[in-house]
């Protein structure tokens, strides 16, 4: 029986109360009467006390149990005394790279610098170290010796074993070994920080906690929890069975009824189906499945893209089994993922007195990632939808957790009331997708035993509820709250279940909708769609339909904003053609675009890395091969198709199409792709061809009329200019963009963009 989180007994230090903002200097500290601080968290973020920034959330609900927290944030790493800024913890330093990946934050898809960073004052850039988890742990270790750490986090998350890492194009070691952590927490960390640090209060020490749902540490190679534990090879699991041979139908031998019982034997008892479950729950209770070592996967790909589809089928909370890795003479050790927070719980984490804005100490300095959440609310955790690219399943997990309607009510009034500058417009309510809200499967004991990587691939599972009824009658509770003028719905849309129900999506296109709704197609052939785990245009042409018939019948003129993404893995050049065609067809122009970034874990980075699909068994020559695209030129291409329309991209296309045999598509007709002449000072120009008459430096729209070679705004729907950004106004943000600013920070969703 899972312990309610905030069922503890609370730490002696409840009596000093609750902190204004979690203190960051001794000074801080004394003004609140404290001598020490109880968990010290250190940061690559800049520090914002507000539930979507994970080190505020962690900090606090320890501050809820009664612990003094302190924060340390973007600490200069190159020397240990900033780490002992607010002296040694009585508990332990809590370690994390901040709300991203630091490699994802600070690099892009092409390996080159990012000259921002929205997590930080002013978006200063290089105010965190590469691999930050690392790095600040073994600070913490020099600062403070024998202080227990502890790692957390997305970085830590999505890095808790052997993966392949994109910025060094290596498979490198768990970050559990090279930082030196004690202990390490991944997924949605509240229950398990609360259980440690409440046991290191009572005097337990951290190296014989080993027992915590959603921890890793680091064992010798003969450990177990207990003598009665069994260890399975992973690559029993991922093999082809032995087939048994077909029954005669000729043979002489007795069967059946008719069958003598050997004298003594006992009759066969039909044992009840839940106490077959039982049975099974509890050997699983004590199963380790020890994956290749890390010395195997960083040397063989079929061993490494099996490593990843059992890592990615041991998920479900209901029946994962722990993991083993060796790395050198030890190993890492993985206990089964947390048990989900339930509404009353996720709704205490939520209510609890978070300040809502930056730490004082930051003055008037803008922190981007701030000014976007600040006036947006979170109503759910977690997504089902599995998407290969996407690091969500990884780390927050499938079971959706869902706030209470009253609770999501209390915070958009503690908008209104209490943040400065609310103008009455919630800029979103969602999380890592707009419209999973209480969607749950129909039975608990199936949710419990399923396998599935993916609730809504190839198809929608037959018992998932996709009832939207509780998430319209919240968005209309939320538009009648006085103050309230707009409530937008920014966070990822699957419309493949939105097509499920109608009267969502009348609700969501009369009120909810500013113009532009960004949905993520990511692509238009089957090849790539199968890879992603995505669904086909099928739903999308469904959705759309129904968009514009519900924007029609209020009188509005509004857009649907298709976002794709380029060279992921199983993507051709042939697919990424027949994409700019449909593109074209539509009148698209994309601004931005997105290559695909390969981050730690996801199953399409196991593609990326081994050219083999983990979507199914690889053992056994039974490994699919995967297309991958790694050339730079190739991923330019990719993303060039997908801006078609850039003068600057025509040479390479040039090229492309004629190598692929498609000299049709090159032209100067409405038929034609691309034109055969080029502007003058865009791309290179090519010999012995110059622009038509009265075209020179111009080029023509995607309808065939002549406008201006600089590359036009995203264009949406068959009205193509109608879907232009109003003058004064943005373009129509595109989840291309550089990944620094997620709509969830507490997410990791393709390094930071939309997945949905």
């Amino acid at each position: 029986m899972t312990q309610p989180l905030f069922s503890h007994r609370k730490h002696w230090a409840a009596r000093l109360g609750t902190a204004p903002f979690l203190p960051m200097s001794r000074a801080e500290m004394a003004a609140l009467g404290w001598d020490a601080c109880d968990v010290i968290l250190v940061t690559g973020d800049a520090y914002i006390d507000h539930p979507s920034f994970g080190m505020a959330l962690v900090g606090r609900v320890l501050e809820a149990q009664g612990y003094r927290v302190g924060i340390i944030s973007q600490p200069d790493w190159h020397s240990a005394d900033p780490f002992r800024a607010l002296g040694q913890p009585t508990l332990f330093f809590g370690v994390t790279a901040g709300n991203m990946d630091s490699m994802v934050n600070r690099y892009t898809s092409d390996r080159k610098i990012r000259s921002d960073d929205a997590y930080t004052a002013n978006a200063e850039p290089n105010k965190r170290p590469d691999r930050a988890v690392t790095v600040y742990a073994q600070r913490c270790r020099e600062a403070y010796a024998g202080t227990p750490i502890i790692i957390g986090s997305i970085e830590a998350s999505l890095r808790r074993i052997a993966h392949y890492d994109y910025w060094s194009d290596t498979v490198r070691r768990s970050v559990l070994p090279d930082s030196k952590a004690d202990l390490l927490i991944y997924g949605n960390a509240e229950r398990a920080l609360l259980e440690i640090a409440h046991r290191l209060g009572r005097g337990e020490k951290i190296g014989d906690i080993r027992d915590v749902r959603g921890t890793g540490f680091m064992v010798p190679q003969d450990w177990k929890p207990a003598e009665n534990w069994i260890e399975i090879l992973s690559t029993e699991l991922d093999t082809p069975g032995v087939i048994d041979a077909h029954v005669d139908p000729y043979a002489m031998t007795p069967t059946g009824p008719t069958a003598q019982t050997p004298e003594g034997t006992a009759p066969v008892r039909i044992v009840p189906k839940a106490e077959r479950l039982a049975a099974r729950q509890e050997l699983r209770a004590r199963t380790v499945i020890r994956l290749p070592d890390y010395d195997q996967v960083k040397n063989n790909p079929v061993l490494y893209a099996h490593a990843s589809r059992v890592f990615h089928l041991e998920s479900n909370p209901g029946n994962a089994r722990a993991l083993r890795q060796g790395h050198g003479e030890r190993d890492v050790w993985l206990n089964p993922p947390p048990i989900p927070l339930v509404t009353p719980e996720i709704d205490a984490v939520y209510d609890l007195p978070y300040a809502r804005a930056p730490h004082p100490s930051y003055g008037d300095a803008k922190i981007p990632a701030w000014e976007m959440i600040r006036f947006s609310i979170n109503i759910m955790r977690g997504c089902f939808g599995g998407c290969t690219f996407c690091s969500i399943t990884e780390h927050e997990g499938r079971i959706i957790q869902s706030r209470s309607e009253d609770s999501v009510i209390r915070e958009i009034e503690a908008i209104r009331d209490k943040t400065p500058g609310f103008t009455g417009v919630i800029s979103d309510l969602g999380g890592p997708t707009a419209n999973m809200y209480r969607m749950a499967c129909r039975s608990k004991t199936i949710e419990q035993s399923c396998r599935r990587l993916s609730c809504v691939f190839p198809d929608i599972c037959d018992n998932m509820v996709t009832d939207h009824t509780p998430l319209i009658h919240m968005y209309r509770r939320a538009r009648a709250i006085p103050g309230i003028k707009k409530i937008q719905i920014s966070s990822g849309l699957r419309y493949d279940l939105a097509v499920r129900s109608p009267e969502y999506v009348k609700e969501l296109v009369q009120h909810h909708v500013g113009g532009y709704l960004k949905i993520a197609p990511e692509h238009t052939e089957a090849g790539p769609l199968s890879k992603m785990m995505k669904p086909g245009m099928g739903a999308y042409d469904r959705f759309k339909d129904m968009f514009e018939a519900a924007s029609k019948a209020v009188g509005k003129k509004q857009y649907l904003i298709p976002y794709f993404i380029a060279a992921h893995p199983g993507t051709t050049d042939e697919d990424m053609l027949n994409l700019a065609l449909w593109l074209k067809k539509h009148d698209f122009r994309l601004d931005q675009v997105q290559t695909f970034l390969p981050t730690p874990m996801a199953l399409a980075t196991a593609m990326y890395h081994t050219e083999k699909n983990p979507l199914k068994k690889v053992l056994g020559g039974k490994a699919e091969a995967v297309p991958v695209v790694r050339q730079g030129r190739t991923r330019r291409l990719h993303k060039a198709f997908l801006r078609y329309h850039d003068p600057d991209n025509w040479p390479l296309l040039r090229e492309a199409l004629k190598e692929m045999g498609r000299e049709d598509l090159i032209g100067n007709s409405k038929k034609h792709l691309i034109p055969s002449y080029q502007p003058a000072g865009t791309g290179r120009q090519p010999e012995g061809t110059r622009a038509p008459r009265g075209g020179c430096g111009r080029t023509r729209s995607a309808s065939g009329k002549p406008g201006s070679a600089k590359p036009a705004q995203t264009k949406a729907g068959a009205e193509g200019a109608a879907a232009k950004p109003a003058p004064g106004k943005p373009a129509p943000a595109d989840r291309g963009r550089p990944p620094q600013v997620p709509r969830h920070p507490l997410s990791q969703r393709r390094g930071g963009g939309k997945s949905r």
